[in-house]
């Protein structure tokens, strides 16, 4: 089941508190996203970095409405729980894999 995310509260460094529609929560730290480069270099900006917002439609963390984080990674990152089956299965990180979209 993919449970999108209601809520994130800043914390401090790159550290954001994320609360998801099952009423789970969990801290997650973006330093591993922000040192990734590419489409999340912008994320070394601070100021960016804070400047967030929760994607109700996409049930989704997003910056800038132009970087976003699948709700199912966020989701298994803050509460510790596996990746989909369908997540675990495809090769590679799943940091930095794009969200859905159409919802």
């Amino acid at each position: 089941m993919i449970h999108d995310l209601v809520a994130a509260t800043y914390k401090g460094g790159y550290c954001i508190e994320l609360e998801f529609d099952d009423g789970e929560r969990g801290v997650v730290d973006f330093t591993k996203y922000a040192e990734k480069g590419g489409v999340f270099e912008r994320l070394r900006d601070m100021e960016f970095f804070r400047n967030f917002s929760v994607n109700k439609e996409l049930g989704t963390l997003t910056w800038g409405g132009e970087i976003d984080i699948a709700p199912e990674t966020l989701y298994a990152e803050a509460t510790g729980s596996a990746l989909p089956e369908w997540m675990e299965s495809e090769a590679g990180d799943t940091a930095g894999r794009p969200s859905r979209s159409g919802r």
